[in-house]
């Protein structure tokens, strides 16, 4: 039987925390898909193609790693595509919560798919997607948050402005 496992996230941009917890799931589950959902509720910095695009260049050398987008409920999307869990990764006491319920109501929707939250590296713990893009925005460094092809695309999006 495949172990297969979805990591849900927005990825405005992806960020090495992201990419951390990727290959940290694909060391205990045989199939990681790193799912982008295509319609967060807040206002995203890149098109879902582009995310997409950004998160499959992070993970080209890693076969047992795929990227696709979604749309809907998390969980339905794990059940279509065969995966017993959704990877959750955890930075601060606060992510704890949020993700503690939203676990406790993923199993009411689908009992078959388990949440596993992966702790964030501790040289990791500080980036947030949102963090990158202010930084990036203001024309900040954020070249030790994010790999240099997504650096080059947030200064292609914000120009390349010198803070």
């Amino acid at each position: 039987m495949i172990r297969k496992a979805v990591y849900p996230a927005s990825l405005d941009p992806i960020h090495y925390g992201h990419i951390d917890v990727a290959l940290r799931a694909a060391n205990i589950f045989d199939e990681v898909i790193v799912a982008v959902y295509s319609r967060p509720k807040k206002n995203v910095l890149f098109s879902v193609e582009e995310r997409m695009q950004l998160a499959r260049i992070c993970f080209v050398d890693h076969e047992r790693i795929s990227v696709a987008a979604y749309d809907g409920l998390t969980v339905k999307f794990a059940q279509s595509v065969g995966a017993m869990a959704l990877i959750r990764g955890l930075r601060v006491f606060g992510d704890f919560e949020f993700e503690f319920r939203m676990g406790m109501a993923n199993k009411k929707l689908a009992a078959d798919v388990e949440t596993v939250a992966i702790l964030a590296d501790e040289k990791y713990m500080h980036i947030s997607s949102s963090t990158v893009r202010e930084i990036a925005e203001l024309g900040g460094d954020v070249s030790q948050m994010v790999p240099s092809h997504v650096h080059h695309a947030l200064k292609l999006r914000f120009g390349a402005r010198e803070g």
